[in-house]
């Protein structure tokens, strides 16, 4: 790979800016591939969240999982529950409990496929080695800065 600038320019470049362009790379192909099948990325965080769940979980506790996910929001990730219910792929019932349906666990299964050569593709040519290193830099960069973040 040809890389934007040589090490020694590199050093100096803003991470600021690279992990932007890193956000804004992945995400946006990771929406497209979802879109192409049919789903948004919202979509999908909660129909995993219902599908891999060891217990039953209610719309309050997918939310609460969530609801800090690329600032999706409480009341746009209500609107997509109700879009994920109104698919098909789940149900809820009068206590708030969300249940996977055939047609969801069907569609999860193809939306995992997605995923997964999602995940492959990003990670062509990328040791686990480098991508431990890389995440672990980027979480100091978030401490060192004051910020915090999570991801289930």
């Amino acid at each position: 790979m040809k890389y934007s600038h040589s090490d020694a320019e590199l050093i100096h470049q803003p991470i600021g800016y690279w992990s932007w362009a890193a956000y804004k790379a992945v995400v946006t192909r990771t929406r497209g591939a979802l879109l192409e099948i049919g789903t948004t990325q919202p979509q999908w965080w909660v129909l995993a969240q219902v599908a891999q769940a060891q217990d039953i979980k209610t719309r309050d506790e997918v939310s609460e999982t969530l609801r800090n996910y690329l600032d999706v929001g409480e009341d746009a990730l209500g609107a997509q529950i109700d879009a994920t219910i109104a698919q098909g792929w789940i149900t809820e019932d009068a206590e708030g409990r969300l249940g996977i349906t055939a047609e969801g666990k069907e569609f999860f299964g193809k939306a995992a496929g997605v995923q997964k050569e999602l995940w492959s593709e990003r990670h062509a040519d990328i040791s686990d080695e480098e991508y431990l290193t890389t995440l672990k830099v980027l979480q100091r960069f978030i401490h060192n800065t004051g910020g915090q973040a999570w991801h289930h």
